[in-house]
Order: structure tokens, then C-alpha cells, then sequence
């Protein structure tokens, strides 16, 4: 096979993904606290491709990372008063099974219990890492921009919110949250801008989604003509070379 059907091939594959990538940020337009991502490629070092004569300059692509938006979506007055949204960096910290994990998305309630959980039952961990319990019968729930919950005047707790200088160590887990690695540089803000009553929407602009993948539709196209052509040239080729 040539280096214009192998080029083409790896290309399609890139433009497959990246689909898939705009897609994935269509469908989330509409959650709470997504990111939307860019898929990023890179060099394929370890194959080059090579022709007989001229300059040996054409390389194949592949995948490199998922970049992330992480910048700040729109904030959406829910006027209910377990929904927190964040204002700047930093992720709420929420507990499953035993396992940390990182969210943007502030949609909490209390389970029978009194935790403050997310939809899945996930719990809420406060400043120092431990679940939030609270008294549904003991008063008006008040969470300050500070993340400190009061009922009757009384702190019980501090809503705890980790921000990392490098959130691109964080890899995607499902359910719109975020692992972090052991040895992730992370610090737990002493003073976030939390919002009590609202919720962050997605930060994805469908509309520049929709032009990226009409984008990536004509691209593919193209791709796909230019390896049609290339087949149908290069059986001409052996057509003729083998007539006597």
C-alpha cells in the first residue's frame, strides 16, 4: 500500500475520533459543570512515510491527548438550596465505594442518612476529607461563599473543594467526574467562591460544535475521495503496465 492510502487511512481514523469527541460535547451540552474537550494529535515517529524521490517530509498522525476546557460555564439560579455551583478552578470532592473522585457538577441532596450525596449517592466530603452530615429537621440549610454550612447558627461543616496546578493530570472516570493520581500537587481551598441555590451549566457552544463537525464531515469526505482516486489511479497503472 502507498503513502497516500496509508496517510489517508490514519487520517480517517483521527477524524473518526475527533467525531466522536464533538459528539460526546453536543450530547453534554446540557449537563451540569461538563467540560468540553479537544482531541490533540501528534507525530507518528514511529512510522514515516517514504517515497523514492523528493523531500522526505510527510508523516503519519495519531492520537496524542484529550485536551480540556475547564473554563467557567454559566451559572443557572436553581433556588434550591442543596445546589452549589463554583465560581474560578477547583473541583467539589465526592466519595463512591471508598473512591475519591473530583466533579464540577454541584446537583446535592440528602440521602435518609442526613449525607449531603450527589444523584448517584455519591457523598459530598467536606474540607477535611470526611462525609457532610446534616439534620434535615434542625433548620435552614445555609451554605456561604466560603462553602461553610450552617443550621441555626452553628457551622457544621465546610464544603470541601480541591484545586490542582495541573489539572491535566486529571483523567475522565464517567458520570462528569475526575480521578487525580497519588502524586497529584493538590491543595484544598480555604476559601472557595461557592454559590448556594445555582448550578454551572456546560461550558460546550453548540453552535462551535456543529461547525466543527460539518468541519470534520467535508474532511472526511475528502479524505475518502482522495483515497477512492488514488485506488483508481493506481489500478489504471497496473492495468496498462500489464497490457504487452
Amino acid at each position: 500500500m502507498d503513502n497516500t492510502m496509508l496517510i489517508g487511512l490514519t487520517r480517517q481514523l483521527t477524524l473518526r475520533r475527533q467525531m466522536d469527541v464533538v459528539a460526546n460535547n453536543i450530547a453534554n451540552a446540557n449537563t451540569q459543570g461538563f467540560k468540553a474537550e479537544r482531541m490533540m494529535l501528534e507525530p507518528d515517529t514511529a512510522f514515516r512515510a517514504r517515497h523514492q524521490d523528493g523531500p522526505n517530509r510527510a508523516q503519519f498522525v495519531d492520537e496524542w491527548a484529550m485536551g480540556r476546557d475547564f473554563s467557567q460555564g454559566a451559572l443557572t439560579n436553581t433556588g434550591r438550596p442543596l445546589d452549589l455551583a463554583l465560581q474560578g478552578d477547583g473541583f467539589f470532592m465526592v466519595e463512591m465505594d471508598g473512591v475519591e473522585r473530583f466533579t464540577r457538577d454541584g446537583a446535592f441532596t440528602l440521602n435518609p442518612l442526613g449525607e449531603l450525596v450527589a444523584s448517584d449517592g455519591a457523598q459530598v466530603l467536606d474540607a477535611g476529607g470526611a462525609p457532610i452530615v446534616l439534620n434535615p429537621n434542625a433548620g435552614q440549610i445555609v451554605i456561604g461563599e466560603s462553602g461553610e454550612i450552617t443550621q441555626n447558627g452553628q457551622v457544621i461543616a465546610q464544603v470541601g473543594v480541591a484545586q490542582f496546578a495541573d489539572q491535566g493530570v486529571l483523567t475522565k472516570t464517567g458520570d462528569n467526574r475526575y480521578a487525580a493520581p497519588e502524586d497529584a500537587e493538590r491543595v484544598i481551598e480555604e476559601l472557595p467562591q461557592i454559590k448556594q441555590g445555582f448550578l454551572e451549566s456546560s461550558n460546550v457552544r453548540p453552535m462551535l460544535e456543529i461547525t466543527t463537525m460539518m468541519q470534520v464531515s467535508r474532511a472526511y469526505t475528502s479524505v475518502t475521495r482522495m483515497i477512492k482516486d488514488t485506488d483508481e489511479l493506481s489500478r489504471k497503472a497496473i492495468d496498462r503496465l500489464g497490457r504487452p
